[in-house]
């Protein structure tokens, strides 16, 4: 066989690594509020010198994916150990001006208080960005075979006195069983076709809280249950009942002897996750 065959695009991977704290507040008598908050860095070299995006590289040519992920976050990030997943992979022709890059994206969830964050190779600056999707426009129409959604989503990331707007246009059609999604950058702040990501990325760990035991990756060794029903809120985007969450979550937590420190009130109960917990089988 010819080893030009075949043509051979570039391969890359992108992380979306998220977490949840306290957003910075300008009213010292107002409580910092929870928010989900997204890792950005400032690119130093072309392409997009000096725009945001997630941090990536390029996947060497003996290098597992996986490798390739953690080689980017701890030498761009001072990150490493952390939970990931393997998203989806993205290959739109001209989603990167070098050449035909086809990138598998991953999402890694931590307590970023327990994150040194260090601005590495190929990086100018890194941050936390709070996160905030709001849908501005939604169509869903019908047909035999399923339906076709579509729907605007503006996504605001900001950091102290940075702020950046992108829009992105996603549509969801059911064909005979299959749902197929196209997602289209309508104006967007950062680099390359990282808002598509991002917004899928969103997406997948709403739909995911509600089932497993992901969230749990967002939280200290151990927690309050009050803290731990706030990260539900914050990632379902809605509140919860106090005594519907405890029951869904007892046995997925298992109570100490600890309580928690300078609260300002009276402390709260300590718990830790079951790593013994198995899902319910009905």
């Amino acid at each position: 066989m010819k080893k030009d065959k075949y043509f051979r695009p570039a391969v890359t991977v992108d992380s979306i690594i998220f977490t949840i704290k306290n957003s910075i507040s300008d009213n010292y008598r107002k409580l910092p509020e929870k928010k989900l908050q997204v890792l950005l860095v400032k690119r130093a070299e072309e392409p997009y010198k000096d725009s945001w995006g997630l941090p990536g590289t390029f996947v060497g040519e003996s290098e597992r994916f996986e490798e390739a992920v953690n080689r980017s976050l701890e030498q761009k990030a001072n990150i490493k150990d952390i939970y990931l997943e393997q998203l989806y992979s993205w290959g739109d022709p001209a989603r990167d001006p070098r050449e035909r890059v086809i990138s598998t994206s991953y999402m890694g969830l931590v307590d970023g208080n327990d994150i040194c964050l260090k601005a590495g190779k190929n990086v100018e600056d890194i941050r936390w960005f709070d996160v905030k999707l709001n849908s501005i426009k939604k169509t869903n129409k019908e047909n035999k075979r399923g339906y076709i959604k579509t729907e605007e989503i503006d996504i605001m990331l900001e950091s102290e006195e940075i702020l950046l707007k992108s829009r992105v246009r996603v549509v969801k059609q059911l064909v005979n069983g299959n749902l197929i999604i196209y997602t289209q950058i309508l104006q967007s702040d950062l680099a390359f076709d990282h808002a598509k990501i991002l917004v899928y990325a969103v997406d997948r760990l709403k739909n995911k809280v509600e089932y497993t035991t992901i969230a749990f990756n967002l939280m200290p060794e151990k927690f309050t249950l009050t803290n731990l029903q706030q990260v539900y809120e914050i990632l379902l985007d809605k509140p919860l009942l106090k005594a519907n969450f405890r029951r869904k979550i007892a046995d997925m937590v298992i109570e100490t002897e600890e309580y928690e420190e300078n609260a300002g009130h009276r402390p709260s109960k300590l718990f830790q996750f079951n790593t013994n917990w198995q899902p319910h089988v009905f």
